[in-house]
């Protein structure tokens, strides 16, 4: 154990995180319906199908596996994970409710009863254990007649659709659930459109009016939920939550300069701009003439977006990226949707993401002088092959190293003035991973026996960075 001299807020929020479509299962059951990622085959080549322009929305289960359909059974199991949450000290568990157990296809007048019910069961049973619920309300999950029948977010009714979907449950769980997110990474738009937006790019020319257009439909419907939040309590926080990726020039060369301030300002920055400082920014328009972008933008819209920003940033944190003006044959590296130069600097994982724990520190501080309003890590953690040994032992010092050095660079953005909220490391149970759709790639602190093929008891086993996050947490970060 290390101690730290560095101290965490007494309030502060540790724990873990989920996505609904990567751990519920039961895709068919209590009324859901189709999500576009129950039609989204798992395996390595998972992005690489997506990324096709003929992509078609369907399921081949003569072709593909689709692990997301059974995930590992939250939807049945919740009552006993939950007691595994509570065994560590979770002060806190963030999940998604997924849009298609609320409204099966998406654009009905009527939700399904038998949906809410489940998020209840879920939300109470957090609550009996002094678990605080942080809920993404859009996580990867868009109902798939939305994307079939309207092109996803490109088409403004869906900010219809979602308002109905975010009122009706802000409205139903209020009282339940004091922290929300709107848009689990939005700014990912840029990379795979179809896990945000709901489509695919089909013809180069327009995608990328497109993605604009989609992003400007949701920081519309962002900002209304956030509207509707304070409506019902002025203090239920509402925020909006982005991936981040530290970025570093190639060298010292200004061009190399420029081009790293350019791409990391419209990566990590431009969707916090808009849904944090209330407004496009000004570089905007430069990107908008060089790519003839023409957004539709309504009257009342602008209004909206400044009147109701986000209360807080969620973002998540697993790697670095290095720039170029001209990356030609340089070394690449890729991991978390991102594709940028190889660090020599920088171990990787297991997958190739590289790891940089004065990342995040930079991340916090870059984002905090930025903004000036709270933050909060709400993923982080590391994809491994973990090995089930005799007696049922998972000893993963690799995960516990990765963590603590993370965590210690979260102590000292904190010494150093940042406004933290609180950790929640991903995922906190192992679950089908986003990226490849396997279960091989495990991120949790439990041990969960089921295989890429969907094989195994399902039971579940503490891992030995079990007990040493429940320490964390007893301690507030001091022992780690």
């Amino acid at each position: 154990m290390q101690n730290l001299q560095k101290k965490f807020p007494e309030n502060f929020l540790w724990g873990g995180a989920t996505a609904a479509n990567q751990l519920e299962g039961a895709y068919k059951e209590g009324g859901k319906g189709l999500s576009i990622m129950d039609v989204i085959p798992g395996g390595k080549k998972r992005l690489e199908i997506i990324r096709n322009p003929d992509f078609d929305f369907e399921i081949h289960d003569d072709k593909y596996t689709y692990p997301n359909h059974e995930g590992i059974d939250f939807y049945h199991t919740y009552k006993e994970d939950i007691a595994l949450f509570a065994e560590m000290g979770f002060k806190c568990y963030r999940l998604s409710i997924a849009w298609s157990r609320i409204f099966p296809q998406g654009d009905e007048t009527e939700p399904n009863e038998e949906g809410l019910k489940f998020y209840d069961n879920v939300f109470d049973e957090c609550l009996k254990y002094g678990i605080e619920p942080v809920v993404t309300i859009s996580h990867y999950e868009m109902p798939l007649n939305l994307a079939v029948k309207y092109g996803g977010w490109k088409n403004r009714k869906l900010v219809e659709f979602f308002k109905r979907y975010a009122d009706t449950v802000l409205e139903r769980y209020y009282k339940k659930v004091k922290y929300w997110m709107t848009f689990n990474e939005i700014n990912s738009a840029f990379f795979i459109p179809l896990f945000s937006q709901g489509f695919v790019r089909k013809n180069t020319e327009t995608s990328e009016q497109e993605i604009y257009q989609g992003l400007h439909h949701q920081f519309l419907a962002s900002s209304l939920a956030v509207k509707k939040g304070h409506e019902l309590d002025k203090n239920l926080r509402v925020g909006c939550m982005i991936i981040y990726g530290t970025s570093y020039s190639y060298d010292s060369n200004p061009a190399n300069q420029w081009a790293n301030l350019e791409e990391s300002r419209m990566f990590n920055n431009f969707c916090a701009d808009v849904q944090v400082r209330g407004k496009y920014p000004s570089y905007i328009k430069k990107v908008f003439k060089a790519e003839n972008i023409k957004l539709d933008i309504q009257p009342g819209d602008l209004e909206l977006i400044r009147d109701y920003p986000a209360d807080y940033i969620g973002f998540s944190y697993y790697m670095s990226a290095v720039r170029a003006a001209d990356p030609g044959n340089l070394e690449k590296t890729n991991g978390n949707l991102l594709s940028a130069i190889k660090n020599p600097f920088l171990k990787a994982s297991d997958w190739g993401w590289e790891i940089d724990p004065t990342g995040l520190k930079i991340a916090l501080n870059e984002l905090y002088d930025r903004y000036q309003v709270p933050l909060f890590v709400v993923e982080n953690g590391l994809g491994a092959h973990d090995i089930l040994e005799e007696g049922n032992k998972i000893n993963d010092d690799y995960r516990i190293q990765y963590m603590r050095d993370h965590i210690e660079a979260m102590a000292e953005a904190v010494e150093s003035g940042v406004d933290l909220m609180g950790y929640t490391s991903w995922g906190c149970i192992d679950l089908v991973s986003a990226s490849t759709g396997e279960m091989a790639k495990r991120y949790g602190f439990i041990y969960v026996d089921i295989d890429d093929e969907g094989k195994g008891t399902g039971k579940r086993f503490p891992k030995k960075s079990f007990y040493w996050y429940k320490k964390v947490i007893e301690t507030n970060g001091e022992e780690i």
